[in-house]
């Protein structure tokens, strides 16, 4: 990913803050020198610096075959911002942009599909996400119809080895532009603008000025 060095997050708690607005990523891996990509829903945990995914593919998907190397990537909020609302955007011949959030993490997939392994994923899967829906759906082990259906997935593991967080909020224009884009993505219709409003408000609450 290109990361200018104005836009590179260092603090892991905003990764912890975009899986939890977001856990459905992008999945990518290399087979026979072509990629391969899968959207799906993880289970996000992090100890320390140690930050681990679990989650499952439909049996048929070829991604499922693949153990090694592989890109998760979490999307954040992200906006369009004018050059007409910058102070400055007659003097310094400003121009569109787009502000964003989001992480790559690139690491190793390590596959499993004993049935055990998979009840409790599904179980996991199951109390994580039911709850945002109103739903009270639960994986019973006990039901024979239930556990037939694990034979569809492959679960797997994911071990992040590096973690690339990029958040662009203009930090590379001056204190007056930022505070306006912030301004004019805070009234907006869309919830993705108003949020990247408050990640930049967040950011620039430190400075002093220009």
């Amino acid at each position: 990913m290109y990361l200018p060095r104005a836009f590179a997050e260092n603090d892991l708690a905003a990764l912890d803050a975009l899986a939890a607005r977001d856990s459905f990523v992008t999945l990518v891996t290399v087979r026979d020198g072509a990629p391969c990509v899968s959207h799906l829903p993880v289970l996000y945990r992090r100890e320390g610096g140690q930050v681990a995914l679990h989650g499952h593919w439909a049996r048929p998907n070829p991604q499922a075959l693949h153990a090694g190397p592989a890109l998760a990537i979490f999307h954040g909020p992200h906006a369009y911002v004018s050059p007409g609302w910058y102070p400055d955007k007659e003097a310094a011949a400003r121009v569109p942009t787009w502000n964003y959030a989001v992480a790559h993490l690139h690491g190793t997939l390590r596959t499993f599909d004993d049935e055990a392994a998979l009840a409790e994923l599904v179980d996991a899967l199951s109390r994580r996400f039911e709850p945002e829906a109103g739903g009270d759906w639960r994986f019973e082990p006990e039901r024979d119809d239930h556990r037939r259906q694990l034979r569809g997935i492959v679960g797997f593991r994911f071990v992040a080895e590096r973690i690339e967080l990029k958040f662009k909020l203009s930090q590379n224009h001056p204190h007056a532009n930022r505070r306006a884009v912030a301004e004019r993505l805070a009234g907006q219709a869309r919830e993705d603008g108003r949020e990247v409003a408050r990640l930049m408000s967040a950011r620039l609450a430190p400075d002093a000025g220009d």
